[in-house]
Parts: structure tokens; C-alpha cells; sequence
């Protein structure tokens, strides 16, 4: 992985504000064990600028009560409710095999199977039936193509770039046995 991307920073949970008035803080962990969420160092905002070294978290009801090593007044934890807790990419732990960082697909260039370059991911979504690469299109306009291994058959981090079964499947618009639209 190059430098530039082991320097990006990746969000990995929110802060949700003061708890009580000793000190503790709320966080919630967007991380897929909401544990790891602590395992990676200081918790950055997006500048790369320490928010919050936890010392100590227990579990909340949707979120953790955390006792920080930085010292603030309930109101400064208050002010800062809403950030983004970040770490650097290079502090995450490497992907099992057949697994990926969504933030490691953004940029990679899209092929059909060819050498000619199809497009480039912007983005990886999941509206609540699974992971959707979206895809700028090198003619323009872009695409949504499931991530599944049947849709995306090579994902090579290493060369930067995916290669996609079929577009034209996606791209088509409407659905050719679907009746026109009434005027």
C-alpha cells in the first residue's frame, strides 16, 4: 500500500457528547466489533488532531462511556458532540483474505475484463441490500454494481484497479420488458 493511502484517516465512530460531570465521555463505535473501536490508538479528528485517548470504556445502551486521558469540562465534551473519530489507515489491522476496507476501494479503476479502463469507484453504498460499488463511468455518468463475487470477480489492491463482470447489465436504464411510461 502506498504511503499516501497508509496516511489517510478513517472514521471509526462519533463522539456523542458529556456523560455525567466527572469527565467520562460518550462514544459510538462504527467499527464491526464495536470494541475495536479502542484498539487503534488516539481517536483523531479530521485534521489528524487528537480528540480523545481512552483510558478506559464500558458499555452503554447504543454506545460506550468512556474515562479520557485528555481532562475537559463537561461542556467542552458537549461542544465537541458530533465529531468524527478518526484513526490512520495504517493503524487498521490487514483485511482477511476475500474482505476489504471500503475506504481501500474508493479510487480503484474499473474494468470489464479488457485493458481499456471502464471508470473508477467513488464510493461503496449499502442502501440495506448489501454493498454497491458506485461506479464514474470513463464516458460519463456512473453505475451501481453489486459487490458480489459473481458481479466483481478480481479486486487486485495491489495493481489499484477491479475487474467488473458486465456494465451494460447495470448501465441499461430501464428494464426493456417494462412498460413505457403513460403520457
Amino acid at each position: 500500500m502506498s504511503e499516501k493511502a497508509d496516511n489517510r484517516l478513517i472514521v471509526v465512530g462519533v463522539l456523542k457528547g458529556a456523560h455525567g460531570v466527572r469527565g467520562d465521555v460518550r462514544v459510538r463505535s462504527f467499527t464491526a466489533d464495536p470494541d475495536a473501536v479502542f484498539d487503534f490508538g488516539p481517536l483523531l479528528d479530521e485534521a489528524g488532531k487528537v480528540i480523545l485517548t481512552p483510558k478506559s470504556a464500558r458499555p452503554g445502551k447504543d454506545h460506550f462511556i468512556v474515562r479520557p486521558k485528555e481532562q475537559k469540562q463537561k461542556e467542552d465534551w458537549d461542544a465537541l458532540r458530533g465529531t468524527l473519530l478518526h484513526v490512520p489507515r495504517a493503524s487498521l489491522p490487514d483485511a482477511d483474505e476475500d474482505e476489504f476496507y471500503i475506504e481501500d476501494l474508493v479510487g480503484l479503476d474499473v474494468y470489464t475484463g479488457g485493458s481499456e479502463r471502464a471508470g473508477r469507484i467513488r464510493a461503496v453504498q449499502d442502501f440495506g441490500a448489501g454493498d454497491l460499488l458506485d461506479i464514474d463511468l470513463a464516458g460519463g455518468g456512473s453505475v451501481f454494481v453489486p459487490f458480489t463475487l459473481a458481479d466483481v470477480p478480481v479486486v487486485d489492491l495491489a495493481a489499484r484497479r477491479v475487474v467488473v463482470a458486465t456494465l451494460d447489465e447495470w448501465a441499461a436504464g430501464e428494464d426493456e420488458d417494462s412498460p413505457p411510461p403513460e403520457a
